[in-house]
């Protein structure tokens, strides 16, 4: 997995949320709500799920206060979460392989705007299963080590006490990884220990890479990527480009 950090792609995307803060921001009030729905609790203490997408809301640097927000209107509006979880798989150029996660309370809307955004980039929608089975699913850790000024194998050791099963660390940042299941514990450990983290979620880690040579196909993948990044319905979008 070293050599494909996707620390770099982070700070890209902030820089891109900061012209757009409202778009992310509208994507994770909609997680905040499925997760107190879902969670059947608006206290974070209670509802595991919430904490993390608390965690994520701030490594998004949106305010504690349009965090409560969401939350509070999530927690008195029984229709504010009516939110259908629905994935996407598909291809891209050179067999590049795409997932999209997407919250939406119109699928035939949904379904059609993530279509035309394959097609647009040359690639196609797949059956369920079409390309998952390229990708595990993991929880990921991205901590930078310019806001981390503690030692290496201290961290590593902390990480891998709380129940990470992988550190990696790159030139610009360090990678914990972790099941799914034990992600939360793991997290939450690191935060208590007030260690800034860049990212953190449950996300798709590709087994393999595909690299594009082609100008053709690079512009063709960021196409597809630009407009799903641009849907209101969509959540998050895993491939396996190496860019």
């Amino acid at each position: 997995m070293s050599g494909h950090s996707k620390f770099a792609n982070i700070k890209h995307k902030k820089e891109k949320n900061d012209a757009a803060k409202g778009k992310i921001f509208t994507k994770i009030g909609k997680e905040l709500a499925v997760a107190v729905k879902e969670g059947g609790s608006s206290d974070p203490a209670n509802n595991s799920r919430l904490r993390d997408v608390i965690a994520k809301a701030k490594a998004n640097n949106m305010p504690n206060d349009t965090i409560d927000r969401n939350i509070k209107k999530a927690s008195g509006d029984a229709n504010a979460a009516n939110y259908e979880h629905i994935t996407y798989e598909g291809y891209g150029p050179n067999g590049t392989a795409i997932i999209v996660e997407t919250l939406t309370d119109n699928r035939n809307r949904t379904a059609t705007n993530v279509k035309n955004a394959f097609t647009k980039g040359n690639g196609n929608v797949g059956t369920p299963g079409c390309v998952s089975f390229m990708f595990d699913r993991k929880g990921q850790i991205i901590i930078d080590k310019e806001e981390y000024e503690g030692d290496a194998d201290e961290l590593m050791m902390q990480a891998l006490d709380a129940g990470a099963d992988d550190f990696i660390e790159e030139e610009d940042s360090y990678e914990v990884v972790t099941d799914p299941d034990t992600f939360s514990e793991v997290r939450q450990s690191l935060e208590d220990a007030g260690i800034a983290m860049a990212s953190a979620e449950v996300t798709m880690i590709p087994q393999t890479y595909v690299e594009l040579t082609d100008a053709k196909d690079i512009a063709s993948i960021q196409k597809t990527l630009d407009m799903l990044d641009d849907d209101d319905d969509v959540q998050d979008v895993y491939h396996n480009w190496d860019e």
